[in-house]
């Protein structure tokens, strides 16, 4: 079993509300990324994504795309992610990573090599975009026979079809995008996405987080009244873009720490 599973427990034993962290590796710079991952668990992240760089990140927005850039100018790439989890294991042992982004690098070295490299790292989890649910069974075991996670996205525009497929594939949760668009697009319609995870509900029987539009600590508890977890990520790498180098550490850390204070009260 990965981390997470128990992590989602604990918080369900407590009556809180998940809170998944989104950084990208690499970015500002690599001697960044461990205090950055440690800084978000210290302000009371519950899981961590870590986004593996990528040159055409059809996912996000304009500000982890330029995280993406940032990154990619120190050479960051796959092998050096699971070193960055290496190293944040030899302080913290117990927080889950997931590691997040795209096929290109893991077909790449191939699959067995990815799910060996993540299991050795100490990574719980991975999120590929643009792996869909029913073309990538074999993979999806392949992670779970390793106690790994394979975390699926949900989105407004998802057919019922899809939703029994990430059931039926899926591991550590479910990823619900409340927005059609990109990353850090838009404002969250709560009522819109308390319908709609709802109706995932009928089917996925493991947490469900809610991403991609999460701004602020009201946004925050108005989408935890619905969701396990909330996911934030643009938000964050604005914190991180808009703050002198050597401050960003104590920036993400407070404000990792406004939103638990928004989730807890």
């Amino acid at each position: 079993m990965s981390r997470i599973a128990p992590t989602f427990s604990a918080l369900k034993a407590h009556n809180k509300t998940g809170l998944v962290t989104f950084i990208t590796a690499g970015d500002p710079g690599p001697e960044l990324t461990v205090p950055l991952m440690h800084a978000l668990v210290e302000g009371g992240a519950n899981v961590l994504e870590l986004g593996v760089p990528f040159s055409d990140p059809m996912a996000e927005g304009p500000v982890i795309q330029r995280a993406c850039e940032r990154a990619l100018q120190f050479n960051i790439g796959l092998k050096d992610v699971f070193g960055f989890v290496r190293q944040f294991r030899e302080k913290d042992q117990t927080t889950p990573v997931v590691l997040m982004g795209y096929a290109n690098p893991i077909e790449r070295i191939g699959q067995q090599e990815f799910i060996r490299c993540a299991k050795e790292a100490g990574a719980d989890g991975a999120i590929v975009v643009d792996y869909p649910p029913e073309e990538c069974a074999d993979f999806a075991a392949a992670m779970r026979e390793a106690d790994l996670d394979l975390i699926f996205l949900l989105a407004p525009t998802s057919t019922v079809e899809r939703v029994k497929q990430v059931a039926q594939h899926g591991g550590g949760f479910s990823y619900y995008v409340s927005l059609k668009g990109v990353t850090g697009s838009g404002a969250i319609d709560t009522e819109d996405v308390a319908r709609r995870v709802n109706a995932i509900r009928e089917h996925v029987k493991l947490p469900i987080g809610v991403g991609f539009g999460i701004r602020d600590g009201a946004t925050a508890k108005a989408v935890a009244q619905v969701a396990d977890a909330v996911v934030i990520g643009s938000r964050i790498i604005q914190e991180i873009e808009s703050t002198p180098k050597d401050q960003a550490v104590d920036a993400v850390r407070a404000f990792t720490t406004s939103i638990r204070t928004a989730l807890d009260n």
